[in-house]
């Protein structure tokens, strides 16, 4: 990934990325190329040296059987999102000053490199799929637990699906938050991505803002 330092993330800003997205692509090479999985994942702190990163995938899904090939540590990759929005020229101070000024989009990401690990184990995906469960409805007024279903249903469900685990060997990341314009724009940008509803951006940019 491409990175100039006034876009470069920090360990904080990496751990914060990881523990609060919702879904990612997870994107392993094969002897058949590379294949693709858009799931949510669940970020484990406890897992080797970097943590791990831990979801599922449908049984008839082909990826999961794929033989990874290369070396064990970059097996696999998984692209995380955070924000990202359209960043207008009309919002810059700088338009009305010279005009030289274009588009651009913001956004936060991460690639996140290391080895695919398959759980093709009920036990194991349970305890994922409560994870999943308990942190997605949680905030919720009557939130929904897997207990809510019954049990022979979900030991149906559970053998329908594969869990899957990156164990991290590397990260990059990137916070394109307008680091790189003027006081005076990124105020300009964070006002207009007020007015549009676009508050997690607006918010992301006032954090990663340089201080004055």
């Amino acid at each position: 990934m491409y990175v100039p330092h006034h876009f470069a993330a920090d360990d904080d800003d990496v751990r914060s990325l990881l523990e609060n997205h919702g879904a990612a692509d997870l994107v392993t090479a094969t002897a058949h190329g590379l294949l693709a999985t858009f799931l949510p994942f669940v970020f484990d702190p406890t897992v080797g040296e970097q943590g791990a990163l831990l979801g599922h995938v449908a049984r008839p899904n082909d990826q999961w059987r794929q033989t990874p090939i290369g070396p064990p540590e970059a097996t696999a990759m998984v692209i995380v999102r955070g924000p990202d929005a359209y960043v207008s020229p009309s919002w810059y101070a700088a338009k009305a000053e010279h005009g030289r000024v274009v588009p651009t989009w913001n956004y936060v990401t991460a690639h996140v490199y290391g080895s695919l690990v398959i759980h093709d184990d009920p036990v194991w995906v349970e305890g994922l799929v409560r994870r999943l469960t308990d942190r997605h409805e949680r905030g919720n007024e009557r939130p929904w637990t897997v207990d809510d279903a019954p049990e022979r249903f979900v030991q149906g469900q559970l053998r329908a699906i594969v869990g899957v685990e990156v164990v991290i060997s590397r990260i990059e990341a990137k916070l394109k938050l307008s680091q790189n314009r003027p006081a005076a724009d990124i105020d300009g940008v964070i006002a207009g991505l007020a007015e549009r509803g676009q508050d997690a951006v607006a918010a992301a940019l006032a954090d990663a803002r340089p201080q004055r």
